[in-house]
């Protein structure tokens, strides 16, 4: 019989990380799409019906995204992690229950000019 400072059976479940992995079937990545924390996903078309054979977390995302909302809100809304968000939108990606924007970046990273004007901001310090 374990004492109270053994760890018995139940010390290695940890239910915030069976649940994630439950939930995206041990998968870690979506099959396709980054969906990074500001990606943001958007339900297109009508509600599936029960035969779509979704999840309650897919199911969940999909009325949550009725309007815009990052990966991040998705997250937090779902009391799930990041990760698992991600691979869900991949899901829902898939079957095209969802559209995602990527994050545009505002500045070309090979634009010089942007360099030279961060180090003179930089000097004038």
């Amino acid at each position: 019989m374990n004492g109270p400072d053994e760890p018995g059976e139940d010390h290695w479940i940890d239910p915030e990380i069976i649940r994630p992995y439950v939930v995206t079937r041990g998968r870690t990545r979506p099959a396709h799409g980054r969906f990074d924390l500001i990606s943001m996903a958007l339900a297109v078309g009508p509600p599936p019906g029960p035969e779509a054979g979704l999840d309650p977390e897919h199911l969940r995302i999909l009325r949550l995204c009725r309007e815009p909302k990052s990966v991040a809100e998705i997250a937090a809304h779902l009391n799930l992690p990041a990760g698992t968000i991600r691979v869900l939108l991949g899901d829902l990606f898939d079957r095209e229950l969802v559209s995602a924007q990527e994050p545009q970046s505002e500045v070309d990273m090979r634009d010089m000019k942007m360099y030279r004007a961060v180090l003179d901001g930089l000097r004038s310090l």
